[in-house]
């Protein structure tokens, strides 16, 4: 499973987040075992998941964007559901500075 990876999970961080969402997943993209991408958000329940759609000449990939702790995911490649509650489970999350969105 090492050297043919399904499934990938990275937890992001500041630091390098757009190297995980860039250059790192186009090399990820170059192994063929390759078909699900999980990116996990640290400072709040926020997750990106990418899945493979193979084609007959070329594969695309799909994603969703999940928030909120009351999200659940499907991993096809482990043929499980996966809430976000469970993925960050006794983690705190910072106070966000920022005002909810008003309504107009």
């Amino acid at each position: 499973m090492l050297a043919n990876p399904a499934l990938i999970v990275e937890v992001l961080s500041l630091g390098t987040e757009a190297y995980d969402r860039g250059d790192k997943f186009t090399h990820y993209k170059s192994i063929e075992s390759f078909a699900e991408y999980l990116l996990i958000a640290q400072h709040r329940p926020h997750a990106t998941h990418y899945v493979k759609n193979a084609d007959a000449t070329y594969a695309t990939w799909s994603y969703e964007e999940l928030n909120g702790l009351d999200q659940t995911l499907r991993l096809a490649t482990l043929d499980c559901a996966l809430t976000l509650t469970d993925v960050y489970q006794d983690v705190e999350f910072p106070p966000t500075n920022v005002p909810p969105l008003e309504r107009r």
